[in-house]
């Protein structure tokens, strides 16, 4: 997942294929995967199916869970995967974990019918937007659906915010004499050859929102993407900006000394990289300010219908809205579980700190960007 519309209250607590070769050989039937798949093929809530402990026992029998674009040092995605195994019992089949938001919307369509078929997906906001404007995700309103805000769900459950941060600037302090702290400050010409994007932002949630907060830098706005693309390509043409893609292993070799990425992801790397001398510092840039979720969503056509409905269940328990929170992302629930004591205070004082409250780009608008970049984004960094 190289690369998610309203403001949020409670002082910041905001607020991820393949293109599949040969493979598994179709079934004739991807809803009726374990015994009661028919049921839980269609099923919107747990209710359905008679409660969360009947959910539980369909998705044991299923057995297996395929998810895709999830790398296990992204939002502390590696601990989900294992906790939930750890719970349930339950297999889970990761595919291409550096997969792009695209990448699992092509993954849904191309291996339809398939038993290695995603069965969930994690989506950038646009992406989700678009997902759902195709029809390829299945209603499904968890149990502590109530608590997730309307502006941040899709009023029938096809897709809904599940974590999100700030863009930020992360720095290898001891490879930059002097790490930049602003969108202005990356244009410098001691930055030749540094500056990073995690993915292409044509398909990637992360580097679309990277072009999305440059706009807002320099006079743009959600309305008005075309300043950010006008960015990147001064940066491009300056020998500024690189077209490696950042990964934890460009920042760990230091290819991608600066990066343009989640906060979450940075103070991760932060942490991770000290035991083998990486200095690295983040920065939220005060000249473009930009936050957002990313989305979970259910897909249509998933083998493991019931198992995809209790991985939601599960993520949007206390217990994996705090593992979220473990990897420095802002789970959607936070201020629900502030108000009612399940967040982990520890936790939460680890976030990255930013002054004043985030505001959000609609769907529409998120819609319109990605129109925008699509068309505009190849030409401004060719060459």
């Amino acid at each position: 997942m190289s690369t998610r519309t309203v403001g949020l209250v409670a002082a910041l607590t905001i607020t991820t294929s393949i293109i599949a070769a040969c493979g598994a050989a179709p079934k004739t039937d991807t809803a009726a995967s374990g015994s009661g798949g028919s049921k839980a093929a269609t099923a919107t809530s747990a209710q359905d199916l008679g409660g969360l402990d009947k959910l539980v026992e369909a998705a044991k029998k299923e057995g297996q869970l395929n998810v895709i674009a999830l790398p296990p040092d992204w939002a502390n995605y590696g601990e989900l995967i294992s906790a939930f195994t750890a719970k349930y019992g339950i297999k889970i089949n990761s595919d291409n974990p550096d997969g792009s938001s695209q990448d699992e919307i092509n993954a849904v369509k191309t291996l339809k019918g398939q038993d290695r078929a995603p069965d969930v997906l994690d989506l950038g906001s646009a992406f989700a937007l678009s997902g759902a404007q195709e029809g390829l995700f299945a209603p499904y309103k968890v149990q502590s659906w109530d608590k997730i805000p309307d502006g941040q769900k899709d009023a029938n459950g096809a897709w809904y915010y599940d974590y999100g941060g700030y863009i930020s600037i992360g720095c290898d302090a001891k490879r930059v004499k002097e790490c930049p702290q602003s969108f202005a400050d990356l244009l410098k010409p001691e930055y030749k050859g540094k500056v990073a994007l995690n993915g292409d932002p044509t398909k990637a949630g992360a580097a679309f929102a990277g072009v999305y907060a440059a706009s807002l830098a320099n006079q743009g706005s959600f309305d008005d993407i075309q300043p950010g693309i006008d960015f990147f390509k001064k940066m491009k043409e300056s020998g500024n900006f690189t077209p490696v893609e950042a990964t934890p292993a460009t920042v760990e070799k230091g290819e991608t000394p600066i990066t343009i990425d989640w906060d979450y992801l940075q103070a991760s790397y932060a942490k991770e990289f000290s035991s083998k001398g990486v200095d690295w510092k983040v920065a939220i840039p005060g000249d473009g300010k930009y936050a957002n979720f990313y989305s979970q969503a259910v897909s249509k056509y998933a083998p493991h219908p019931a198992a995809a409905r209790l991985w939601q269940e599960f993520l949007y328990s206390a217990e994996g809205q705090n593992l979220w929170l473990k990897g420095y992302a802002r789970p959607v629930l936070l201020p629900a579980m502030q108000q009612d004591g399940t967040a982990d205070a520890a936790l939460v004082a680890q976030l990255p700190k930013v002054d004043g409250d985030p505001t959000f780009p609609t769907p529409e608008q998120v819609d319109k960007a990605k129109q925008v970049l699509a068309s505009g984004w190849g030409a401004a960094v060719a060459g």
